[in-house]
C-alpha cells in the first residue's frame, strides 16, 4: 500500500502512476482542501501520458496515511516538506519505506534526525526529481506531460539502499537510477537551475497571466543561460567527487528528444505538443519553490566545496529584489539543520548515514 501526502499536479500524476501499475493510492492533503471532492466519491482522472479514471483512497490525517500505508511518498512543492515531514515523523514505524518526490534542501537528513530520536529506522529514500511533470487541471483531474525513463535516487542509511530500490520499481518499474548519496541527489535536481533561467526571461508573462509555451519560450538566449548554469552546478559536483547527469541527458531522458542545443530541445518538446505551459502567476513554485529550496542549496553547496556558483547566488538576489521578499532567508529545513554549524566533512558522511549530528539517536 503506498500513501502520498500532498494532492497537487504531481501528487495526482505519482498516484494515477502508481493506480496503473496495479496498486492501490491513497492521498492525504494537509490542508483537506485538495482532496474534498475526492474524499466525496469523485473519480480521479488522469489524461496525457497517463490515462485512466479512479477512485484513490483518502486519508483525513497524516497518523491514518502511516497506519494504513507501507510506502509514504511526500508530493508536495519543497515549502511544504517541513511541516509534512513533522506531521508524519511521528507515526512512521521501522516497517515503512519514505520516499521524497522531489528531495529538497536535505529533507531526508531533517526527517532521519527527528526519526533517530525515536529510535525508528525507516529507510528515507529521496528522489532528484519527480517520476511525472503535469497540471493539475481540477480538484478531480490532472494533465500528466511526460513520465520520466529515468530518475535519480539514493537512500539513507545507504544500506538500505537495494531494498529500497526494490520498492520504487515495484511501484513505477524500471526508471531509477542510483546516486552515491544524497549530495549526488541535491546537486541532480536540475527544476530549481531550469526554472530560474526560464522565470527570469519571462517573468511578464507570468505577472500578466498569459498562456505561453514553455518550450517555444526557451529561445536560443534562455537556453544558453541554462546551459551556463548547468555549468555551475557540474563544477560543484565536480569538486565534491560525485556523478551527476548533465542538462543534455535530463531533457533527454525527461522528454525523449534528441541531444542538441537547450534552445533546440525545448523547440522539439513544443512541436511534439510536450513543451508545457508556463506559469501564469508570478506567484509560481518555479521562483517561491525553487529559489528558497533549490537555489539556496546549490549556492551553499558552492560555497562549502569551494566553487561559488556566481549565477545561482546572482539569481537569489536577483529574485529576492523582484519579490520584494529574503528568498534565502525563507528555507525552513536548512534552518532547522543549523547546516553552519557543520562541516564538508560532516555534511558527506550525513549524505550516506542520514545524520549530520551521529549522538541522536545514539
Amino acid at each position: 500500500m503506498a500513501g502520498l501526502a500532498g494532492a497537487g499536479s504531481i501528487a495526482f500524476g505519482t498516484a494515477a502512476l502508481i493506480h496503473e501499475s496495479g496498486h492501490d493510492p491513497m492521498l492525504w492533503s494537509p490542508s483537506g482542501k485538495g482532496t474534498a471532492e475526492l474524499a466525496a466519491g469523485a473519480s480521479l482522472t488522469a489524461t496525457g501520458a497517463v490515462e485512466c479514471s479512479f477512485s484513490p483512497r483518502i486519508a483525513e490525517s497524516a497518523a491514518e496515511l502511516a497506519r494504513r500505508n507501507d510506502v509514504l511518498i511526500v508530493a508536495l512543492p519543497g515549502y511544504g516538506h517541513k511541516a509534512v515531514l513533522d506531521a508524519l515523523a511521528p507515526h512512521i514505524e521501522d516497517r515503512h519505506h519514505v520516499i521524497i518526490s522531489s528531495h529538497a534542501s536535505l529533507g531526508a537528513i531533517y526527517l532521519m534526525q527527528l526519526l533517530a530520536r525515536r529510535g525508528v529506522t525507516a529507510p528515507v529514500t529521496a528522489w532528484g526529481t519527480t517520476i511525472c511533470t503535469g497540471r493539475r487541471t481540477s480538484g478531480t483531474s490532472v494533465r500528466v506531460n511526460t513520465v520520466r525513463s529515468r530518475v535519480d535516487l539514493c537512500t539513507v542509511p545507504a544500506d538500505r539502499s537495494a531494498e529500497a530500490l526494490e520498492v520504487c520499481r515495484a511501484l513505477f518499474g524500471d526508471r531509477f537510477q542510483p546516486r552515491d548519496g544524497l549530495l549526488a541527489i541535491s546537486l541532480s535536481n536540475l527544476n530549481p537551475q531550469n526554472h530560474m533561467g526560464i522565470a527570469l526571461g519571462n517573468i511578464t508573462r507570468m505577472e500578466r497571466g498569459e498562456t505561453w509555451s514553455q518550450g517555444q519560450n526557451v529561445t536560443p538566449t534562455v537556453g544558453r543561460l541554462l546551459e551556463r548554469l548547468d555549468e555551475e552546478r557540474l563544477e560543484i559536483a565536480h569538486a565534491l567527487g560525485l556523478d551527476v547527469k548533465t542538462i543534455f541527458e535530463h531533457f533527454h531522458l525527461s522528454f525523449h528528444v534528441p541531444v542538441a542545443s537547450i534552445s533546440e530541445m525545448n523547440q522539439q518538446m513544443h512541436e511534439q505538443g510536450n513543451g508545457g505551459t508556463g506559469p501564469a502567476t508570478a506567484d509560481s513554485r518555479y521562483v517561491t519553490e525553487d529559489v528558497p529550496y533549490g537555489l539556496v542549496l546549490t549556492a551553499a553547496l558552492g560555497r562549502l566545496a569551494g566553487h561559488p556558483a556566481q549565477l545561482h547566488e546572482a539569481g537569489i538576489r536577483i529574485f529576492s529584489a523582484m519579490y520584494g521578499r529574503n528568498f534565502e532567508d525563507e528555507n525552513t529545513l536548512l534552518k532547522a539543520l543549523e547546516l553552519e554549524r557543520y562541516s564538508l566533512d560532516d555534511l558527506k558522511l550525513a549524505a550516506s548515514t542520514g545524520l549530520l549530528d551521529p549522538r541522536i539517536g545514539a
